[in-house]
């Protein structure tokens, strides 16, 4: 029986073969597939590039004397064309060119990258979501401007039921979107934690990058990308908390899960410090330290944490490019490109309101997120 299984003269033998080879090319080829998805996005995303995240094509943009300097400057780049005559026009129109680039990043991605580019509209969705829960709390108003301006229809949804709905259907409105008990807790308490609410809803958007499916051996740059998004957000957080003086355990309460270097057991490390200068200290040996402590001096002459909350968004750039670095036949240059938008269209709203309340340059600047600094 054995022996007629590998014989070559009989058809058992062939059979095994011809399987064999079909699974090895299989298993071979289901890599390799994956790559040949990413080849042309990503060399059309490396070649478009991010220029205003860079600190010298900032500085020329940031020098605009009038917003039409500004729109005429940026608008010669063959990426942009922004339209609008106010700052608040302005501003939108570089809002609307950033998803129209997701869109075409979109089309250009595989169709297993379709969910993922989804949350991540549904993440700037939620800055909406924060501000129209905080008006409904506090006065019962909902801001029509948010529901057009929201992207998803999804969120245009939610933004809709949380105006048509009084404070106590809140709940049943939250708990269907898919926010969590803790929410609904924390919008019935007499006197409502505002930070609290914003932290569950960073929760809700973070468990939905957790989930969210990728394309085969894409997983390990995403769960880079979260778990380095996660240590940069907990830190803030306890930065902010023990600026304004918070006990270790209302500091418990933004911890937003284990990141890349951001264990449990340091968060709750870093909860216990006095204030700003022992958190940093106690972040000696981890890849946040450095761009902390040489900060401190700045901070402590600006008096707010949104001078090391900058740092840390520089630092997160830069550790982006490194995952992109080691991701870059899949997910890595796209990660990359994605993010550092973001952060150039931040950028360019900055200055463009700098510029319409002549702030004047050298303030403007000190705001701006820049690749590498």
């Amino acid at each position: 029986m054995i022996e007629s299984l590998f014989d070559p003269a009989g058809y058992p033998f062939w059979i095994i073969t011809i399987t064999v080879i079909a699974s090895a090319i299989a298993i071979l080829s289901r890599p390799f597939s994956t790559y040949v998805k990413f080849v042309y996005p990503n060399a059309k995303y490396e070649a478009m590039g991010n220029p205003y995240v860079v600190e010298k094509n900032l500085n020329s943009i940031a020098e605009s004397k009038t917003l039409n300097d500004f729109k005429e400057n940026l608008n010669s780049s063959k990426d942009y064309n922004i339209k609008g005559s106010s700052s608040y026009e302005i501003q939108k129109s570089l809002d609307d060119s950033f998803y129209q680039t997701i869109e075409m990043m979109k089309k250009d991605s595989s169709k297993k990258m379709q969910n993922f580019y989804n949350t991540y509209l549904e993440k700037i969705d939620m800055y909406h979501v924060k501000k129209e829960l905080r008006n409904k709390l506090r006065n019962n108003n909902v801001d029509e401007n948010s529901i057009e301006q929201a992207i998803l229809p999804t969120t245009k949804k939610l933004l809709y039921n949380i105006k048509e709905n009084e404070k106590d259907k809140l709940q049943d409105v939250l708990l269907d979107f898919g926010f969590s008990d803790d929410l609904v807790k924390e919008i019935k308490n007499e006197e409502i934690d505002y930070m609290e609410i914003d932290n569950e809803i960073d929760k809700y958007t973070i468990n939905k990058f957790i989930e969210v499916k990728v394309p085969y051996k894409c997983e390990q740059g995403k769960n880079s990308f979260i778990k380095t998004h996660l240590d940069i957000y907990n830190i803030k957080h306890v930065l902010r908390c023990k600026q304004l003086s918070f006990n270790k355990e209302t500091c418990m309460k933004y911890f937003n899960g284990e990141g890349r270097e951001i264990a449990p057991w340091k968060y709750e490390e870093l909860a216990e410090m006095d204030g700003v200068a022992q958190v940093i200290s106690s972040l000696e040996g981890t890849s946040y330290y450095n761009i902390l402590k040489d900060s401190i001096e700045d901070y402590n002459q600006a008096k707010t944490v949104q001078v090391l909350e900058n740092r840390l968004d520089r630092l997160f750039l830069k550790l982006v490019r490194e995952i992109s670095t080691k991701n870059y036949v899949t997910i890595g240059p796209t990660l990359r490109f994605l993010v550092s938008k973001e952060y150039e269209t931040q950028n360019l709203k900055v200055i463009a309101k700098g510029v319409a309340e002549k702030l004047g340059s050298d303030l403007t600047k000190k705001f701006l997120i820049m690749e590498g600094s």
